[in-house]
């Protein structure tokens, strides 16, 4: 059978689709694409068994057919082609032609018997279980994008390793940690019937985070999976099935005391900083004292040291705390579109809480980090 397509579009098409093709896998059908083609739509789907993407494009072919074919060599023969129109001419011998005004390209495709079943969104044994809801995608965006670097990396705390959606009667609320940083977030305008649970894997997430733009995501969830559908892709994934900690137990309630800072500058001064910090603690020290706060960090191996005074908001007991200045930085990076931003205290052993001077409508940001000794 014939079909062609423009270069660019599929180029496009597949961009979007790469990211779920593994790069080592114990499973070789997991590197290619399954292309079907069905009533002039070709539709190309990607897994790794954890996420699965899959995207569409009108075409003209008078018969049906589903191969897989290698995914990585055909990315990268689209993605060098300059746009022109490519003729794909699939054989029953297993082999498909792809022709161009001045090239000619084969490639071995497979039976799609051995590709693993994608789950698919609605379908009838989903029906009773299946949530459905919509949400702006830059809403979706700039959630993932204030929590994803909270998200855990420890395989033995494996709830971690994603971004919780908790539905409220408040509204929806994205929670992500590590242990060691923490992200609260409570969009209030994505309100819902429903007050349930679910874990979306950190893969999803970085996914999703390169693919949404302003039109409207369709969120599917049952009880194990999760569909985001967008205007021109699906990426459908596993979520956890753990329970996620419990993340308002290790925020304080007795933080006392407040400090309200210039973000811009306490960041900059944090990223001097860390060139003093010793590699192992990347430790950093602030001591406050009224409206003034030290920050200092020591290498001792280097016999290199450095301090800075910022002036700050702060009338309560003097305090020295110390801080993984990493964690620190990541922290306000993601805060840095505030202007000020206050700190929540008690005692150098306490979590301290982080939150934006000025409350954004229909929003409720929180951000913990966990000190460190400072005589360790």
């Amino acid at each position: 059978m014939e079909f062609k397509v423009n270069s660019k579009d599929l180029e496009k098409l597949l961009t979007k689709i790469i990211p779920a093709v593994p790069t080592r896998t114990p499973m070789p059908i997991l590197e290619n694409f399954l292309f079907e083609i069905k009533d002039g739509l070709l539709t190309i789907y990607a897994t790794d068994l954890e996420i699965s993407l899959k995207s569409s494009l009108n075409i003209v072919a008078e018969e049906n057919i589903k191969v897989i074919v290698p995914a990585k060599l055909l990315y990268d023969i689209v993605r060098s082609l300059s746009e022109t129109t490519i003729h794909f001419n699939v054989s029953e011998s297993g082999k498909i032609e792809l022709k161009t005004d001045f090239g000619e390209y084969n490639l071995s495709y497979l039976s799609s018997d051995e590709y693993p079943d994608i789950p698919s969104f609605p379908n009838e044994d989903s029906k009773d279980d299946l949530v459905e809801i919509s949400i702006s995608g830059l809403e979706l965006k700039s959630a993932f994008e204030k929590c994803a670097f909270a998200m855990g990396k420890e395989e033995l705390r494996p709830a971690m390793m994603g971004t919780l959606f908790e539905f409220t009667e408040e509204g929806l609320r994205f929670v992500a940690t590590d242990g060691h940083r923490l992200v609260n977030l409570l969009k209030k305008n994505i309100q819902t019937d429903i007050i349930n649970n679910y874990i979306v894997p950190e893969k999803a997430i970085s996914v999703l985070l390169k693919v949404l733009d302003e039109k409207e995501a369709k969120l599917y969830l049952s009880k194990t999976h999760v569909s985001f559908r967008l205007n021109d892709i699906e990426l459908i994934t596993r979520l956890i099935g753990q329970k996620y900690p419990d993340y308002r137990s290790v925020i304080p309630l007795e933080n006392e005391f407040q400090m309200k800072i210039d973000s811009k500058e306490l960041h900059n001064a944090i990223k001097r900083m860390m060139l003093f910090s010793t590699t192992n603690t990347r430790r950093v020290k602030f001591a406050i004292t009224e409206n003034n706060l030290e920050i200092s960090a020591e290498d001792l191996d280097m016999g290199a040291s450095g301090k800075e005074h910022l002036k700050c908001e702060y009338s309560d007991a003097p305090l020295e705390i110390g801080f993984n200045s990493a964690y620190v930085n990541d922290v306000l990076s993601h805060l840095s579109s505030e202007k000020k931003i206050i700190f929540r205290l008690h005692s150098p052993t306490k979590a301290v809480i982080l939150h934006p001077a000025e409350t954004k409508e229909n929003e409720e940001l929180l951000m913990l980090i966990m000190p460190v000794r400072l005589n360790a």
